[in-house]
């Protein structure tokens, strides 16, 4: 019925996509989605003046850590005025440029954590500054963060939930998908410019800049080697040394299975599983009833390789069993650490706060243990409204 209206009309494509929003009640994204995507390097390259010429910008990622492994970035949603675009790693883009250029700005984000984690694992980007809007809503009291339930309470709409799983490496995208993947930047600005707002008049606008830039240094940082700890998995913990042994091998058989498959490894097999199988192995028992059914004869003899692998090292080279000794607090240890719990339970109360984003209960007890050391480590925020 549309295109019989408009046969009588000769309108370029802009004018079409006004009369459409005129007429109709689309959602974000329904109409011309395919030219939000930037699959090419020519796209890009028209984009980048967009980007650095942007007065703001807000960002998100999509990642496939449900479907492939190891996770890879599989789409970039960037909004500015100019509108949504989403850029596709997948398309063997040079994303450098594109990445400078983000850097230079502060970012409007939403639960920044995994995003910032993954593009700097991945690409090495630590962005200047960004407001993230999840920690705004908790810093002014909110109880639901989600962007989901602040954008519907704040703003009035209501977003689609449907694709939060979906394999984000599927190429072509669905529709679905694309308004999804745009709607979790598209309404970050009004959201920001609310919350700023709000911070601004309970005067925790300062607290909101430290908390984002101290996420951006825990998430940028240079992560130590764990080669000792990575595959002692939940579980382990009461495994004897030489079932650790038979752990750590089963492991990583299990790593190379999954990177083969680029599955996630609990596909190939759970972690309670792992730590059964090492156990009754170490105790020289059959483990035949411990392996799932549908386990592929190829995969049986390669658990079986990993098992007299480990059997067959020195007893001195089995990993150490990891002893968490935990210290019993002085007496005046314990009057420090009630003292600071009720002052940050008083304070958080006065200020409508979840207590623990003053402080944690195990950084209470650091502090309670030595104030000068652990001290410093809090933000400025959260140490004077422990001080005295």
């Amino acid at each position: 019925m549309f295109a019989v209206f408009l046969s009588g009309f000769d309108l370029g494509a802009s004018r079409i996509l006004i009369l459409c929003k005129t007429f109709f009640d689309f959602p974000p994204g329904f109409l011309l989605s395919s030219g939000c995507v930037i699959d090419t390097q020519e796209k890009l390259a028209a984009f980048l003046p967009v980007v650095r010429a942007a007065d703001w910008i807000a960002v998100d990622t999509e990642a496939d850590s449900l479907h492939a492994y190891p996770e890879k970035v599989c789409l970039i949603q960037i909004t500015t005025t100019a509108g949504d675009r989403l850029v596709d790693p997948l398309a063997a883009l040079d994303l450098d440029a594109l990445l400078t250029a983000l850097a230079g700005h502060q970012l409007i984000m939403h639960g920044a954590d995994y995003d910032l984690r993954l593009l700097f694992k991945h690409h090495g980007f630590i962005p200047h500054a960004i407001f993230d809007t999840m920690i705004a809503a908790r810093l002014l009291g909110r109880r639901q963060f989600g962007l989901s339930s602040l954008v519907e309470e704040t703003l009035g709409v209501k977003l689609d939930k449907g694709p939060q799983k979906a394999d984000w490496a599927r190429r072509p995208l669905t529709e679905r998908m694309e308004i999804y993947a745009r709607n979790d930047t598209h309404h970050l600005r009004s959201l920001a410019q609310r919350l700023t707002a709000d911070l601004t008049e309970k005067q925790r606008l300062d607290w909101h800049r430290e908390s984002c830039a101290r996420l951006i240094a825990d998430c940028t940082r240079p992560q130590p080697d764990d080669s000792d700890t990575v595959w002692r998995i939940k579980g382990s913990y009461g495994l004897s040394r030489a079932a650790l042994a038979v752990l750590r091998e089963l492991w990583q058989w299990r790593e190379d299975e999954a990177i083969a498959a680029n599955r996630p490894p609990f596909f190939i097999l759970a972690h309670e599983k792992l730590v059964a199988i090492a156990d009754a192995a170490a105790a020289r028992q059959d483990i035949e009833p411990l392996l799932p059914r549908h386990l592929s004869p190829r995969r049986r003899e390669g658990i079986a390789k990993a098992i007299k692998a480990a059997l067959i090292r020195p007893t001195d080279t089995h990993p150490q069993v990891l002893r968490n000794f935990t210290r019993r607090p002085s007496e005046p240890e314990r009057r420090r650490y009630h003292v600071l719990e009720e002052r940050r339970d008083a304070a958080a109360h006065h200020l409508g706060l979840d207590a623990t984003l003053i402080a944690s209960r195990s950084v209470l007890g650091d502090l309670a243990r030595d104030w000068d050391k652990h001290a410093a480590e809090l933000m400025n925020w959260q140490r004077q409204l422990l001080q005295a």
